[in-house]
């Protein structure tokens, strides 16, 4: 498996391994970490974009915890809450807002670097396209989904927020994704909860029941395979999307 190295000479521990099967575009690391925390979990994705090359990785996090946008302030009032309510908060390099994460949730990201023709000049635009493995990985469990315009209807959670685009099932938001540009690459990641957590979300974020309702996860659609399998199938999916650049 290739391991990107942190600054510092840290390296991202061997959690993962190289997705069998999956097609391998020169220059294109695909792997799976089947146990990290959410904390964990971004900090690999800023490492990956630092180093600039192109990667897909798919993760199953262990831990509840809320990350929130880069341009969220600290004194947001549910990153306080959280912190009351004893749940990690982790700041992303991507923007958006709050985000509730829980234990067998599917995270993914795709990393280009910046000139990579998959990028594209619509990329702010084109969550369809760099996210098109997700809708194939659900098809492939017969769950049709795609990415649409958001709600819009309760801003300080990202899903239902009105900022980029966010992944529907039938009526309902299953998940979204967030970017960051840097001078080198771009970040492109996302999240598929396994369950929704609809008490922690009105401890932290006071969301009413009518807009829980809006959400949903794997299990409420059926999806009920162990995290770790549905992580490799995931990876190979977003991997097949991309395909050569």
């Amino acid at each position: 498996m290739e391991v990107p190295s942190g600054e510092g000479g840290r390296t991202i521990p061997e959690r993962g391994a190289t997705v069998p099967g999956a097609p391998r575009p020169p220059g294109l690391t695909t792997w799976v970490d089947v146990r990290v925390t959410c904390a964990d979990n971004v900090r690999t994705d800023e490492v990956i974009l630092r180093r600039a090359v192109p990667a897909v990785r798919s993760a199953v996090l262990t831990d509840t915890a809320v990350s929130f946008g880069v341009a969220e302030h600290a004194e947001t009032r549910y990153v306080i809450a959280a912190a009351k309510a004893h749940v990690p908060t982790v700041r992303r390099s991507t923007g958006g807002s709050g985000l509730l994460h829980g234990p067998g949730d599917l995270a993914w990201s795709v990393v280009l670097p910046r000139n990579d023709p998959r990028v594209g000049t619509d990329y702010v635009r084109a969550y369809g396209r760099l996210g098109e493995g997700v809708v194939r990985f659900l098809a492939e469990r017969g769950v049709a989904a795609a990415w649409v315009d958001p709600p819009g209807s309760f801003p300080e959670y990202c899903l239902l927020s009105a900022r980029g685009s966010v992944l529907a099932a039938g009526e309902k938001v299953l998940g979204g994704a967030a970017q960051h540009l840097s001078a080198t690459a771009l970040l492109h990641h996302g999240i598929v909860p396994r369950e929704i957590r609809r008490p922690v979300l009105e401890e932290v974020f006071r969301m009413p029941e009518r807009e829980a309702k809006r959400l949903t996860s794997l299990r409420e659609l059926g999806i009920e395979d162990p995290p770790e399998q549905l992580a490799w199938k995931l990876a190979a999916r977003l991997a097949d999307s991309l395909g050569p650049s």
